[in-house]
């Protein structure tokens, strides 16, 4: 396998950039650049050579040991000076010795999976973290990097290979004097995982919204003052405002952190019946988006009914309370009356949909447990049928335990590595 390297920090001017190291080389590669290496998870000062023996820049030296290391590989960081011009010359350095390369995105994460560093769930909570914008997000991430997802699965695995192990052992030995039901530990272990993977599957969804994102629309009658609201919610001029009623015609996203949550805000369509093809259009995709998003915050002048019906959490308001000096949930766009009212009612409609996150933080943890859950609910009704049916039952349970592994990438994981790493950046 080559020695990879990459710059591990962001390209550009900083006051510290860090180059990283990995592979079979990595330790005689960096002597050569640096002289004598530091011990095992230790650092040193050292000077930075070129091949030509001139001076490049003094570096941080820090070293692992595979497989005690990210990448289960030796590695090597060299923490220099911020200068454009020094990682250059660095780079080009590393790249000049045989069996040495620079690392493609994603490439060291990917060894860490391949040396059973990492498992394929901890990889994509990696991911997650990296791009976390928000307090939740954070603190989502380093869940699923822990690794407690992967724990969870190999508690659900081992139970299910017990199960399917008691029904073949009834098979195996079916003329010998061995107890012959099982079915009584296998139902109670198949139950257990059943009820398991039944709580982690409905945790998914809100997971996943707080990995990728709540969606809050604001609809209301066209000349409401949604826009408006919107510009005051975002602290900017993000929608153009007019007198001119239907003014906005596309879906008009600000996202923002509210509470620790991602959240974006769209601001749609005024809704009402046009002859204006585009202005339709409009009012067509205003409609889906407020169907499809977490929660819909109706803008409402006085007396008027909401444009379709609103669904459990939803809010309803009063506009231009600037006008009418009503309370909330009367609000002004303009003035900022109601507003801070309207955030905290937002927020807390959806810090209770985020509750029930669980660990499983993407689509495809949900259907691989699903199929696991398929696998087992089919067992559990064919033992009805009796011993003779048992080598059916223990089938469908390997059809579960194999959704199972490929969740965390013990199998079938190839086709989707590329997919997964090609979302990261070079040095990771």
């Amino acid at each position: 396998m080559d020695t990879i390297f990459a710059q591990a920090t962001a390209m550009g001017r900083a006051g510290v950039s860090v180059v990283r190291i990995s592979g079979p080389l990595a330790h005689e590669v960096s002597a050569k650049m640096v002289g004598s290496l530091p011990e095992h998870r230790s650092t040193a000062l050292r000077m930075v050579k070129g091949r030509d023996g001139g001076f490049i820049d003094q570096a941080l030296v820090l070293c692992f040991e595979g497989p005690h290391s990210f990448t289960g590989e030796d590695v090597v960081e060299l923490h220099l000076h911020g200068s454009i011009a020094i990682m250059r010359r660095v780079l080009s350095e590393l790249g000049s010795y045989a069996g040495v390369r620079l690392a493609e995105p994603g490439e060291f994460t990917r060894r860490a999976l391949e040396n059973s560093r990492l498992d394929l769930v901890q990889v994509e909570g990696l991911a997650d973290l990296i791009e976390a914008e928000t307090e939740a997000q954070r603190k989502q991430a380093l869940r699923v990097l822990s690794g407690d997802l992967g724990s969870k699965v190999e508690v659900w695995r081992t139970a299910l290979i017990r199960a399917a192990a008691l029904l073949e052992a009834t098979i195996d030995f079916a003329d010998e004097d061995v107890p012959v039901d099982v079915s009584g530990e296998v139902r109670e272990l198949l139950r257990d995982v059943d009820a398991d993977l039944k709580r982690e599957i409905e945790g998914t969804k809100a997971a996943e919204r707080i990995r990728t994102g709540f969606e809050v629309a604001i609809v209301g009658a066209p000349n409401v003052g949604k826009s408006t609201l919107l510009n005051r919610l975002a602290g900017r001029e993000a929608a153009i405002t007019s007198s001119i009623a239907g003014t906005t015609r596309d879906v008009i996203e600000v996202r923002m952190d509210l509470g620790g949550l991602p959240v974006t805000l769209l601001d749609t369509a005024g809704i009402r019946e046009s002859t204006d093809e585009i202005e339709t259009l409009g009012v067509e995709l205003a409609l889906k988006r407020a169907a499809d998003a977490d929660l819909r915050v109706f803008l409402l002048d006085e007396g008027e009914k909401p444009p379709f019906t609103p669904l459990a959490g939803d809010i309803e308001l009063t506009s231009k309370a600037d006008l009418s000096g009503d309370p909330f949930p009367a609000v002004s766009g303009k003035t900022g009356a109601g507003v801070d009212q309207l955030l905290e009612k937002i927020e807390g409609q959806l810090a209770d949909l985020a509750t029930g996150a669980g660990l499983a933080t993407h689509a495809r943890h949900a259907t691989a447990m699903e199929t696991a859950r398929s696998g087992l609910q089919a067992a559990q009704r064919i033992l009805d049928g009796g011993p003779d049916h048992y080598d059916i039952a223990a089938a469908e349970l390997r059809l579960g335990i194999h959704a199972l592994e490929a969740l965390v990438g013990r199998i079938d994981a190839e086709n989707l590595l590329d997919e997964i790493f090609a979302s990261f950046c070079l040095g990771k």
